[in-house]
C-alpha cells in the first residue's frame, strides 16, 4: 500500500517543479506564496464532536498556518466546499461564521470558492500571502549550522484533546478545564501570525532561514528541516514548553514530541535573531538527523524514524 511519503516522492519527482518542498510555494515573479489544504470528514475531523462553526474557523487556520511559516503576510483565501444532501442550510451559515471569525483574527479576506455534493464533508483551501519588501521568505531548506531552534508554543495539546475526543484518553484524569483547554487546542488552532511577523520582521532577502509549522508535529517539522537544509539539530526536551497538565499522562513525552495538529511555528534562525516572544528549544549543528536530550540520555531520530510515529493519512 502506498503511504502518503511515496506518495509525495512520486507526485515531487513526476512535476519536477522547483516549488514543492516547502510549505507554500513562493511565487517571486509575482511576490506571493500560494499554499492549498484540504480537511475530509472521518480523517481530519468526526461531525460528532465537531461542530460547523469550529470546522469553519479550524478550516481557514490550518491554511494561514502554512502562510506564516513562509515568514509572508497572510491576504487572501478561496474555500471550496464539498457537501452530502443531509447538510442543513444552518450547518453551512455556521461552517462560514466561524470561517469569517478566524479571517478576522489573521487577518485575510475570503475572496471565492467551490460548492459541489459529495458523500462526506470536505473542505479545500487556497490561500494566498504577501511577500513584505525587504523581508526573505523562509524555507524548509533556510538553516545553516549555528542557528538557534525557537518554538513559538507549546506542543502536544492538540493530540491530547484528539484522545480525550476519541476517548481514547481518561477524561477524569483531568479537571474539567483542562480538558477544555487540550479539546479547543483541537477543535480551533491558532495559527501563529504573530510570531511568524516578528521573525520575518528581523530577517532580509539575503538571508536564509527555515520555519515550518506543526501540523504533523514538533519532531517531523525539526526533522523534514534537518532533512532539507542538510544539517543536523540538538534539541533540549526540558526546554520545550508544554502544559504542566499534560504531564498527568504516562507516556506525555510522546505527545510533545509526536503530536500532531498544534499549527506552532518552528524557527532556525542566526543566534542574533530576536526571539524573546518565543522559547529557544536547541541549535542547528553540522551533521544529520535530530538528537533530542531527555535527562541524562540522548535520543537521535532521522526522518524516517520519525515517520514512523507521526500520523499517516493512508493507513
Amino acid at each position: 500500500m502506498a503511504t502518503e511519503t511515496s506518495l509525495l516522492h512520486i507526485i515531487e519527482r513526476q512535476i519536477g517543479s522547483k516549488y514543492i518542498g516547502d510549505d507554500c510555494a513562493y511565487l517571486e515573479d509575482l511576490g506571493v506564496v500560494i499554499t492549498q489544504d484540504s480537511l475530509v470528514e472521518d480523517v481530519h475531523f468526526c461531525m460528532d464532536w465537531i461542530t460547523s462553526q469550529e470546522l469553519g474557523y479550524k478550516s481557514i487556520m490550518v491554511n494561514v498556518s502554512d502562510i506564516c511559516a513562509s515568514g509572508c503576510m497572510p491576504k487572501y483565501i478561496t474555500v471550496a466546499l464539498s457537501l452530502p444532501k443531509n447538510v442543513s442550510a444552518e450547518w453551512v451559515e455556521g461552517f462560514y461564521e466561524g470561517a469569517k471569525k478566524a479571517c478576522a483574527e489573521s487577518g485575510v479576506e475570503i475572496v471565492g470558492g467551490d460548492l459541489t455534493g459529495s458523500n462526506k464533508v470536505m473542505i479545500s483551501c487556497c490561500a494566498v500571502g504577501q511577500k513584505v519588501s525587504g523581508r526573505g521568505v523562509a524555507t524548509r531548506s533556510g538553516a545553516r549550522a549555528g542557528y538557534k531552534v525557537v518554538v513559538s508554543g507549546e506542543c502536544g495539546n492538540s493530540a491530547v484533546g484528539l484522545g480525550l475526543l476519541m476517548g481514547q484518553i481518561d477524561k477524569n484524569i483531568f479537571t474539567a478545564e483542562e480538558r477544555q483547554r487540550f479539546i479547543t487546542s483541537h477543535l480551533m488552532p491558532c495559527a501563529e501570525v504573530e510570531f511568524s511577523g516578528k521573525i520575518a520582521s528581523q530577517m532580509t532577502d539575503d538571508i536564509p532561514y527555515a520555519m515550518m509549522d506543526t501540523s504533523d508535529g514538533l519532531m517531523d517539522a525539526l526533522a523534514k528541516i534537518a532533512v532539507r537544509s542538510g544539517i543536523g539539530m540538538v534539541i533540549d526536551f526540558e526546554k520545550i514548553p508544554v502544559c504542566h497538565a499534560m504531564k498527568k499522562l504516562q507516556n506525555w513525552q510522546d505527545f510533545v514530541m509526536f503530536g500532531g495538529e498544534d499549527y506552532k511555528l518552528v524557527a532556525c534562525v542566526p543566534q542574533e535573531v530576536q526571539c524573546s516572544f518565543g522559547t529557544v528549544i536547541g541549535e542547528v549543528v553540522a551533521g544529520h538527523g535530530v538528537d533530542v536530550k531527555i535527562g541524562e540520555s540522548t535520543r537521535h531520530f532521522d526522518l524516517n524514524s520519525v515517520q514512523e510515529r507521526t500520523y499517516k493519512h493512508f493507513e
